[in-house]
C-alpha cells in the first residue's frame, strides 16, 4: 500500500552550476521530518525534482544558517548553496 499525504508548504526551487535544490524557509514554515520530505520532493517524476532540500534557519552566532538534506541525508553546505540560500532568504523576507 502506497502512503499518500498532502503537504502544504511555501518552498522555492533554485538552480546553479547544474544542481536544482528546494529551499524552505524554516523563519516561516516548518518541517518536521527534513529526511522523508527531502526524498519526496527530489524525486522527479512524483515529486518536485531536486538534488535536495535546503532549510533555511535561524542561528545564534549568524544572520542564517542552512542544512542540506539530500535523497542519501547526507548534510553538505557548500558556499553556491549558501549564497543561494542567503538571496532566497533575503528576496522572502522584504
Amino acid at each position: 500500500m502506497i502512503e499518500r499525504y498532502f503537504l502544504i508548504m511555501k518552498f522555492t526551487k533554485m538552480h546553479g552550476i547544474g544542481n536544482d535544490y528546494v529551499y524552505v524557509n524554516c523563519f516561516k514554515e516548518q518541517v518536521t521530518n527534513p529526511s522523508e520530505i527531502a526524498k519526496r520532493v527530489s524525486d522527479r517524476h512524483f515529486g518536485i525534482g531536486s538534488d535536495g532540500l535546503i532549510l533555511i534557519k535561524p542561528s545564534d552566532v549568524a544572520d542564517l544558517r542552512w542544512i542540506c538534506t539530500t535523497q542519501t541525508v547526507r548534510r553538505e553546505p557548500c558556499a553556491e548553496m549558501g549564497s543561494v540560500a542567503w538571496r532566497n532568504t533575503c528576496m522572502t523576507m522584504v
